[in-house]
């Protein structure tokens, strides 16, 4: 997989990705009428993306590291289980990823990057994992770095309808209930449904060590 440098992801995303051809709300119900499957395993919305509060002060260097995904919002882009992700910290405030996790018996592996679009809001990150895939926003809404994180995404189709995501990550396979609770509430308090959530099973002991990269 080929990914981009961390200027390319600087630049504007409507630069990089635009539909032209069609009017916003034509183009809008479009998609909603050829992608039925891959809406109805995201977590929908009317309207424009939220702008949620993230974390003050926030601090590349401390969020590098190892995190496991303990729970999110439904996505289509991240199924099975032991979904874990590594960051490590590069030049000019870009973080290379690598994810993996285990579906159908096999390890799937990606790599990307983060970058700071904006250094005024360090917090604000975002994600490119595919050469011609558009970034995606990751915005850190709360972190204690040593233990939790709260990431938050969303996709914005012409300020129409929204498709948006949320993960809960720890620096172990696993939260105290207390912690997990804090977590939760810090996405209600935004106003981002957490009925949805879903719990990601780290226990990947029985799985055949077969692995594959994209």
């Amino acid at each position: 997989m080929e990914c981009v440098s961390g200027d390319d992801l600087k630049q504007p995303l409507s630069s990089r990705a635009a539909l032209t051809s069609l009017p916003a709300m034509s183009a809008s119900l479009v998609l909603l009428l050829l992608l039925p499957p891959l809406v109805s395993a995201q977590t929908f919305g009317w309207g424009p993306c939220k702008t949620p509060e993230v974390q003050a002060n926030f601090t590349l260097e401390e969020f590098a590291g190892s995190w496991y995904l303990v729970e999110k919002l439904p996505a289509f882009f991240a199924p099975g289980k032991c979904i874990r992700s590594n960051l490590t910290l590069m030049e000019n405030d870009t973080v290379h990823v690598t994810s993996s996790h285990f579906f159908f018996d096999r390890e799937w592996r990606f790599e990307g990057v983060l970058v700071t679009p904006d250094g005024d809001e360090p917090a604000k990150l975002a994600a490119h994992f595919f050469k011609f895939a558009p970034s995606m926003p990751d915005w850190v809404l709360a972190t204690d770095y040593t233990d939790y994180s709260v990431v938050y995404s969303c996709m914005d189709f012409f300020h129409a309808f929204h498709l948006e995501y949320a993960w809960i990550f720890s620096r172990s396979p696993s939260l105290s209930p207390e912690t997990l609770r804090h977590c939760e509430e810090i996405l209600d308090r935004e106003g981002i449904e957490t009925s949805r959530l879903q719990e990601v099973e780290q226990d990947c002991t029985d799985v055949p060590k077969k692995s594959f990269s994209y």
